[in-house]
């Protein structure tokens, strides 16, 4: 501040490089500096913004149990929301590695519903993160016969519950 009032402007802290970058320049950015060499597509998917990497090698951006991959859209998103905290949630995929994932997750779901419709009882999940209890909230959001409850305590991992919809609701 005080160089600015002195007329050394130059010395003066400029916002970092990826302020109002798209979504894909950041992720292009990030690659870029990690020394990876990809395309980035922009998708859409049940009316969120996808990023899908292109790469002759996805296995290091995807990262074991798609981790590294999970770190990449946390960035993103974490960039994106200093930028604007109306922006939307970006998904950042890598290979279609995520909607393959996100499939074979959503099927074993739908197998713990069914049991819940066929038996009665409710069923809790494994320790969920954020994104997949969003993919589990939007599952039953229109459910004629269910519903999905998040376990109300402060972790990053928490549990949620599938049951049929009370007569009240």
């Amino acid at each position: 501040e005080q160089a600015a009032a002195d007329g050394n402007a130059d010395l003066v802290p400029t916002p970092h490089r990826a302020m109002n970058q798209s979504p894909s320049e950041i992720l292009e950015t990030i690659l870029g500096h990690l020394g990876f060499v990809s395309e980035i597509e922009e998708q859409e998917q049940g009316g969120h913004p996808v990023l899908q990497i292109r790469t002759n090698n996805p296995r290091p951006l995807i990262g074991h149990r798609g981790e590294t991959m999970d770190h990449l859209q946390f960035l993103v998103n974490r960039i994106l929301l200093a930028q604007d905290r109306d922006s939307p949630r970006v998904i950042v995929d890598v290979e279609h590695h995520r909607s393959m994932r996100d499939d074979t997750f959503l099927r074993r779901i739908r197998q713990l519903a069914d049991a819940v419709i066929e038996h009665g009882r409710a069923v809790e999940t494994e320790p969920l993160n954020s994104y997949n209890r969003r993919l589990v909230h939007d599952t039953f959001r229109d459910h004629p016969e269910l519903v999905s409850e998040s376990e109300q305590v402060e972790a990053r991992l928490k549990r949620i519950t599938i049951r049929r919809k009370r007569a009240d609701s």
